[in-house]
């Protein structure tokens, strides 16, 4: 019976994707609101990268939003992964065994990855505002760069204390630019706070790219903060 339910469940969905992609036409045309968007935030924000522009200035608030609810979820992990095994009453003592050593190759590997991926996190970050990335994808890579380290040594440890001081203060941080936008500019976190400068050069798009440091800071240390709390 279970096994029926879960195949009529499977089917269900498959029909529902399927109907979906059989249906789907690609527009022609942008929308009028994404043509506005093409057109404005080059001409507004001084931002080749339309995606960047909107998501830091256009809808600041709902991305402020939503980097909030990922330190939610690195607190809830932190406080019921991480104190799980004295919520079952367990010593230090009887805590799991430290995990098996990685292989040399693993090891060597990271060594030589880290620092490239860690670089390359910064160009993501660094360069949201003139072509593809951004904070949200530097950060995730930056976080990608942690977890490599953590699976060549599995017995070393991140600071979290350090995680969660760098995480504050990036949010702390990122908050100020954006009531800065509201005393000196247009509004919450309107990137127009710092001078645009020169279209596609790397100094330009105002606070864009500060927020977009602030924002891949913020995003690393807390997808860290996750990746640490579910080896505790």
């Amino acid at each position: 019976m279970r096994r029926l339910t879960a195949l009529t469940a499977i089917a269900l969905f498959a029909l529902v994707f399927a109907s979906v992609a059989l249906t789907y036409i690609e527009p022609a045309a942008l929308s009028p609101l994404a043509l506005s968007y093409v057109r404005h935030v080059p001409q507004d924000l001084n931002a080749p990268n339309v995606v960047t522009g909107i998501l830091l200035t256009y809808r600041a608030f709902d991305t402020l939003g939503e980097v909030a609810a990922l330190f939610m979820a690195a607190a809830s992990v932190g406080l019921v992964v991480g104190a799980g095994w004295r919520r079952a009453g367990a010593t230090p003592a009887q805590e799991p065994a430290p995990p098996r050593e990685a292989s040399e190759i693993v090891r060597t590997g990271a060594q030589v990855l880290a620092p490239l991926v860690a670089i390359f996190a910064a160009y993501i970050i660094m360069n949201g505002h003139l072509s593809a990335g951004g904070g949200f994808q530097g950060g995730a890579v930056l976080a990608g760069c942690a977890a490599l380290i953590l699976m060549a040594d599995p017995q070393k440890r991140l600071n979290l204390k350090f995680l969660g001081a760098v995480e504050s203060l990036a949010g702390v941080l990122l908050v100020l630019v954006g009531v800065a936008g509201v005393v000196f500019a247009g509004g919450f976190l309107d990137n127009r706070v710092l001078p645009l400068g020169t279209f596609g050069a790397f100094f330009s798009a105002g606070a864009i790219p500060l927020l977009s440091v602030l924002l891949g800071v913020k995003v690393g240390c807390e997808l860290s903060v996750i990746l640490e709390g579910f080896r505790a």
